[in-house]
């Protein structure tokens, strides 16, 4: 039996497991981080548009800081986030940035004096100060009222995860690749490490350590359609889930980018739009202003996603072999803009779609449609990023629920979360493996890994009557006609019907390859049963929500309703289940600093009011009148209406170009 101790287990080699094996590093923790792949070719890599931070540099960002961040990411949660996580958030990201660029980040600068912009599809020029040149600059995206996206061109998250992987490599971490967590070690609601499986070898090992954090990212590979990378099926919460013990939040909550090329659906970045592209139907006609008046284009994604498919159904769909389709103009910013600040757009353009985005007119528009993009649901977490349930078990980026983003994130938030949860989640989990030791027998541990190893071994020798390959596209095409961005609560009694027989068939499959290496069939058998018990919470936690809530949109019910669901959805699973248990956590108005409100998207009144949202509201403007008059400052408001917990170090105030701290 092959066993391997150390302080601190990070599973997921993305930018939140890398920043987070950076603060046990730092803290002279011996540290691990496994991944299914090289590191530097995590999904993280694929982020394009931008990280968000209130730096308030760039003339458009002017009058940023952590209030309007914090706000924009509340409305744009739907009121599903935890406030008192969105403000850490919010105030930790400008912090993130630049400690990024320390570590070498080229972050895209401001030049000083004029330059033009496309703004509502119009050429605009714009005046930078002498003072800010060579500043971080930052771009539009959705849903923000300030310029808020800090960017390098459109591969922000490959320089990202370069200067965090290698900054995890000064500290000692030691990297091992082509790891699969298969199962957690856990004993008296503790978590001790993870049962691994080599995927080069097949040998089964035990990693045995004071905490773990699982970040392996999201689960978008359950859907037929998804800009997610192979890996991301969603293993790592998974294997949390399998404890019984540890729980997942809000599942159901999945967003759907609208601007995925057709038919690969990579994904071309939000900062397309951000910058000044523009929506065109099969007339060449712009629509989303007859939606969104205000906010175009740069509508929230869940709305932008829906305003497409809705135009669609209406007839306007752009026909061809891989189905309707809208097109996504960027040729209006000019030849230069695209290829200096949109080079990789262009380049999947060129490559997958033989088009180039830069020529003018239709011959260069892409062919877009809404696909699965992020998990907004995952591990659930408190606020220090540890489960509530399982000791020693924590969690950060996409696969946990920490929650800041409830039930929509705007875009730039999450890469912005992979750094900043990897710092605050990071250092809470130092911190947790430095103060504990390791308290389970090695005989125990040996029960564990023995258990593994029976369960490859009776998969191979099973005789079963089902083919895995097929019960897995069945499942992606179940999880695409009935739990994607139109939900029906026909559709969703259909899913998990048929998804709970999926599951019981998954536990009845042939691998007709007898290897125990090299095997993509066995890798298959064993990663299905756990994609369906995920595709399971989605789908039922999809159905038993009887409202419309940021990406959960239901067309039966298409108000939101604050009175019998502002809650967080909760599922475990026991073992021998074929279903899940769900149960829910209320959100409390009366603590939140920003009640819920009318979000600013699509008529007003839809909405099912809780009366605490009027109470609440007279409180918050009495205390803030009460202070400004007192001439108290924004940060003795802040904590007047919603204190909360973060470490001193990121909570102190963040500078700004001519403000200074405040």
């Amino acid at each position: 039996m092959n066993i391997k101790y150390c302080d601190a287990l990070v599973i997921g080699g993305g930018l939140a497991g890398l920043r987070a094996a950076v603060a046990a590093g730092e803290k002279g923790l011996s540290t691990i981080v496994l991944s299914l792949i090289p590191v530097k070719r995590s999904h993280s890599a694929a982020a394009q548009g931008g990280m968000q931070a209130s730096l308030g540099n760039s003339k458009m960002s002017e009058g940023d800081n952590e209030d309007v961040h914090f706000a924009d990411t509340v409305k744009g949660s739907d009121w599903g986030c935890d406030q008192d996580v969105a403000r850490m958030f919010c105030q930790t990201a400008p912090k993130a940035i630049r400690e990024l660029a320390a570590w070498g980040v080229p972050w895209t600068r401001i030049t000083k004096g004029e330059r033009s912009a496309i703004i509502n599809a119009q050429k605009t020029t714009i005046v930078e100060k002498d003072e800010v040149h060579g500043l971080i600059h930052s771009r539009d995206f959705g849903g923000t009222k300030k310029w808020r996206t800090c960017y390098t061109a459109d591969a922000t998250g490959h320089t990202m995860l370069f200067a965090v992987a290698n900054e995890a490599l000064k500290h000692n971490v030691a990297i091992e690749d082509r790891k699969e967590a298969i199962a957690l070690i856990h004993e008296n609601n503790r978590c001790y490490g993870a049962i691994v499986r080599d995927l080069v070898t097949g040998e089964i090992i035990a990693y045995v350590s004071k905490g773990t954090l699982i970040a392996t990212g999201g689960y978008g590979r359950v859907y037929k359609h998804t800009t997610n990378a192979v890996v991301c099926e969603g293993i790592g919460a998974a294997i949390a889930l399998e404890t019984g013990v540890a729980k997942l939040g809000n599942m159901e909550a999945v967003q759907f980018h609208p601007t995925p090329i057709v038919p690969s659906g990579i994904l071309l970045t939000e900062g397309c739009r951000g910058d000044g592209g523009i929506l065109r139907d099969v007339d060449g006609y712009r629509f989303m202003p007859d939606y969104e008046p205000e906010k175009k284009e740069l509508a929230s994604r869940d709305v932008v996603s829906r305003r497409i498919m809705e135009h669609i159904r209406a007839g306007k769909g752009v026909k061809s072999p891989y189905g309707e389709h809208v097109w996504l103009d960027i040729s209006i910013l000019g030849r230069e803009h695209i290829e200096k600040n949109l080079r990789d757009v262009q380049e999947i353009c060129q490559i997958f779609n033989g088009i180039d985005p830069a020529d003018e007119g239709p011959k260069g528009w892409a062919p877009i449609l809404p696909m699965q993009h992020y998990s907004m649901g995952g591990i659930k977490t408190n606020p220090r990023g540890e489960s509530p349930t399982l000791a020693g078990l924590f969690s950060a980026g996409e696969a946990a629920c920490w929650d800041m983003h409830g039930f929509n994130r705007l875009g730039g938030n999450s890469v912005s979360e992979t750094v900043v949860a990897g710092m605050i989640v990071g250092d809470y989990f130092a911190d947790y493996c430095a103060t504990h030791d390791i308290e389970i027998r090695t005989e125990n541990i040996y029960k564990f890994v023995q258990g593994q190893i029976d369960y490859m071994n009776s998969l191979l020798e099973k005789e079963g009557k089902f083919n895995v390959f097929e019960i897995k596209n069945r499942m992606k095409d179940v999880m695409w006609e009935h739990v994607a961005i139109f939900r029906t609560g026909e559709g969703l009694e259909k899913a998990v019907k048929e998804l709970e027989e999926l599951y019981k068939q998954s536990l009845d499959v042939k691998v007709a390859n007898k290897n125990l290496f090299g095997n993509p069939e066995l890798e298959e058998a064993y990663r299905v049963p756990k994609m369906l018990k995920l595709s399971l919470c989605i789908a039922y936690g999809a159905l038993l929500r009887t409202e419309s809530r940021g990406a959960h949109y239901r067309e039966d019910y298409t108000k939101r309703d604050d009175l019998n669901w502002l809650n967080r959805t909760i599922t475990s699973w026991k073992e021998g289940d074929t279903m899940p248990t769900v149960e829910y956590e209320p959100l409390d108005i009366m603590k939140m600093e920003i009640p819920p409100a009318f979000r600013g998207y699509g008529a007003k009144g839809n909405i099912i009011e809780h009366p605490d949202s009027a109470i609440r509201q007279a409180q918050v403007d009495e205390i803030r009148a009460k202070m400004e008059a007192e001439g108290k400052g924004r940060y003795e408001i802040q904590n007047a209406l919603m204190p909360y917990e973060l470490q001193p170090k990121y909570k102190a105030p963040n500078e700004r170009a001519g403000i200074g701290y405040e």
